[in-house]
């Protein structure tokens, strides 16, 4: 039997705001899909449709996060190498091999590899990083429903001008990561407790 290659790519290191969103793929080599690439290579109606494409054809893959509160317990890397073990221990394929976007490696119970660039050369990862930003980027809009005004569907929670100006104006929300700098100093400065005014204290998406 060949051997299982599992493709894994994470999004989401940095923004100032909402999950790190991991993937892990298996493709079918009998079944190959067209146009995989980077996902921020790509606009986002090609990875919209390379992302149902990947849906109907890949043997298998699955979907790995850390949320808020892990990423400012334990980093972002540790969140990001969290949210990769997680997606591959979500397949419901074991791959016998692990290609990982990156220079890191998660803890994982079989062979991995990092390639640095990967997401451009392996279509296993790039159809993981599509995966995962698709995913991703949909929360974020779908968060930009919970907190309006603070931008998150333009933005996805990366620190733009208007995310920043938001931050000062409205306040940080449960969503915001506290450890990471701009939300940290704006807490620090509010001595903190500069929470949004429309924050409704549901937890992030």
């Amino acid at each position: 039997m060949t051997e299982l290659i599992c493709g894994v790519d994470e999004v989401g290191r940095g923004p100032l705001a909402g999950p790190v969103v991991a993937a892990a793929v298996i493709l079918d080599p009998r079944n190959p899909i067209d146009g995989l690439n980077d996902s921020k290579k790509l606009s986002e109606k090609r990875r919209e449709r390379l992302y149902v494409e990947i849906h109907e054809k890949a043997l298998a893959f699955a979907v790995g996060r850390a949320e808020v509160e892990e990423i400012d317990a334990i980093n972002i890397l540790q969140a990001s190498l969290l949210a990769m073990k997680r997606a591959v221990e979500g397949l419901s394929l074991a791959p016998g091999h692990v290609l990982v976007d990156g220079n890191r490696l998660p803890q994982l119970s079989c062979s991995a590899e990092a390639i640095i660039g990967g997401d451009g050369s392996e279509p296993c990862i790039s159809a993981a990083s599509i995966i995962a930003k698709v995913t991703r980027d949909r929360e974020m809009v779908a968060l930009d429903g919970v907190y309006p005004g603070y931008g998150f569907a333009r933005h996805k929670g990366y620190p733009t001008k208007i995310h920043l100006q938001a931050l000062q104006e409205q306040g940080i929300t449960k969503s915001h990561r506290r450890s990471f700098g701009p939300v940290k100093r704006l807490l620090l400065t509010a001595g903190g407790t500069m929470l949004g005014n429309n924050d409704t204290g549901r937890n992030n998406l």
